[in-house]
């Protein structure tokens, strides 16, 4: 008994010195060394929010989680995010490829000249001395005594002497020479401009050929008795003229 005593002396003489704190601090860190141990065993578990809180479970990535589908997602489809284009910067961009344009031609240089159009003759000749007896008419139908019957005249005829000479009425060409069942001889020269001269009612030998080169003025022949549909009429010149192979009335251009 006088032991115990002893010893319950010195333990209170213990807590009433440094002893009570040396307990104080043995308690608190026991203590702290539990909450650390506990602190440590959640962080395996989870992370702790902004609030010091612990959360019950880790938080995971969104983006990775896995989309189940609900009630109202089911019969639907996804509508998923379009991927953005992978641009290599490697490749080159291809260049667009431009048509060219063919320059305009130079009409001063390597351009074709244009031909120019010949235009017909501006001075003629009467090819003979005398008076129109039948005129140009291709609008309307005249009489004619020899064939007693009304048709077309695609010329003039100019009444003068049997024999009388026949002039070219321009410069020209001799295109033919030839004898017509109704006209007799026949000279056809041939102008600039696609003028043409015709000389019909001629003496059988013309005084020309073909291919011959007239100036105007120049004789071609003379007045014959020939023109087989005009015998009843005067002695004359048949005389017509045409351009491009369009009948022309020739008293338009005669002096």
């Amino acid at each position: 008994m006088e032991k115990k005593k002893v010893f319950s002396e010195k333990l209170e003489s213990f807590f009433a010195g440094k002893g009570f704190y040396i307990v104080l601090f043995l308690c608190v860190s026991v203590i702290g060394l539990s909450a650390w141990t506990m602190l440590s065993g959640d962080l395996g578990k989870g992370e702790i929010a902004e609030d010091g809180l612990t959360l019950s479970e880790p938080i995971t990535d969104i983006a990775q989680e896995e989309i189940v589908p609900t009630a109202e997602t089911e019969g639907e489809e996804a509508i998923l995010p379009e991927a953005a284009p992978v641009i290599n910067m490697d490749e080159e961009e291809p260049i667009a490829q431009v048509a060219e344009v063919a320059p305009a031609p130079d009409s001063a240089a390597g351009a074709a000249p244009q031909p120019i159009k010949e235009t017909v003759p501006t001075y003629f000749i009467r090819p003979v001395a005398g008076a129109i007896e039948n005129g140009y008419s291709m609008d309307a139908l005249q009489y004619n005594r020899t064939m007693r019957d009304w048709r077309t005249h695609d010329g003039v005829d100019i009444a003068t002497e049997l024999g009388a000479q026949v002039k070219a009425c321009a410069d020209g060409t001799v295109e033919k020479v030839y004898s017509d069942d109704s006209m007799g001889t026949t000279v056809v020269l041939k102008h600039s401009g696609g003028m043409r001269s015709i000389y019909s009612n001629l003496a059988e030998t013309p005084t020309v050929k073909e291919g011959e080169a007239v100036a105007g003025g120049s004789v071609i022949g003379s007045v014959g008795n020939t023109a087989l549909g005009e015998t009843g009429e005067v002695n004359h010149l048949h005389f017509a003229m045409s351009i491009d192979g369009k009948s022309v009335d020739p008293q338009n251009y005669l002096p």
